[in-house]
């Protein structure tokens, strides 16, 4: 075994949902440093062009196609650009997440109900439905699924989002089951507190930040580019033995 390949990504085409901030920038960010050939996608196409241009800048192959992950034509759509664009796809990212309202579950209006479900849920299941069609054909690829581990514990007044990524952490799972022997793994990461626009109700709050980190054992919010390694590691050769699980990434939180 050559071990100075295994993290290499080199014309690997990886899609990275929910990649034009946050986690899944980071995420498309260091695949495109490891030679990977990526494609940044969000809702909105001016800020994945943006991410993808900045890429190409610094030397990347990057590409931008727009996607709501949770609406069906734009999955199809998107699917359809790939095998055309590219003819593979090797790695896919579920990243693309949401969380809509902060308060007690039972309060939690349907319209954010609805939401939440259709970005954190129905989005990743039906892109690796996709996905895992396109990489049985091509004789194996890889998933990996951003969850949280509000998904292992529910995160308070955070009911709905739990919910999702708990559901996330199965249905990685299952996928990693029945498409284990089409040489397809699949595995998910558990992120805990990181800065991103999303957690702002927390990271705005200087004193029950200071609260919070003062029980973590690395005392510190996550940043988004904690998450790479992670991510890059299950999706690499380097875990070629490795599908079906959930790598916990919180500064010691759940400990």
């Amino acid at each position: 075994m050559d071990y100075t390949k295994l993290m290499d990504f080199t014309g690997k085409v990886v899609f990275v949902s929910g990649s034009s901030r946050g986690i899944g920038e980071a995420i498309v960010r260091a695949f495109a440093a490891n030679g990977a050939r990526v494609i940044v996608s969000s809702r909105d196409q001016a800020t994945c062009d943006a991410v993808a241009e900045s890429i190409r800048a610094d030397g990347g192959d990057a590409r931008a196609k727009a996607a709501h992950a949770g609406k069906m034509d734009d999955i199809t759509a998107v699917f359809d650009w790939i095998k055309a664009e590219y003819g593979r796809l090797d790695v896919l990212v579920n990243c693309g997440g949401t969380n809509p309202f902060f308060g007690l579950i039972g309060d939690t209006p349907e319209a954010a109900f609805d939401k939440t479900i259709e970005v954190n849920l129905k989005g990743p299941f039906y892109l690796s439905s996709e996905a895992v069609k396109l990489m049985k054909a091509q004789g194996g690829g890889a998933i990996v699924n951003v969850a949280s581990i509000n998904g292992i514990t529910p995160g308070r007044m955070q009911g709905i989002y739990s919910m999702t990524k708990s559901a996330m952490i199965n249905m990685t799972k299952a996928f990693a089951r029945e498409y284990g022997p089409d040489g397809i793994r699949v595995n998910a990461i558990c992120p805990g507190l990181i800065e991103t626009k999303m957690t702002a109700v927390f990271t705005a709050n200087e004193e029950l930040m200071d609260n919070m980190i003062s029980q973590f054992p690395i005392r510190r919010s996550g940043k988004p580019e904690d998450m790479v390694g992670g991510v890059l590691y299950l999706a690499s050769d380097a875990a070629g033995f490795t599908t079906g699980t959930t790598l916990v990434m919180d500064g010691g939180v759940t400990a």
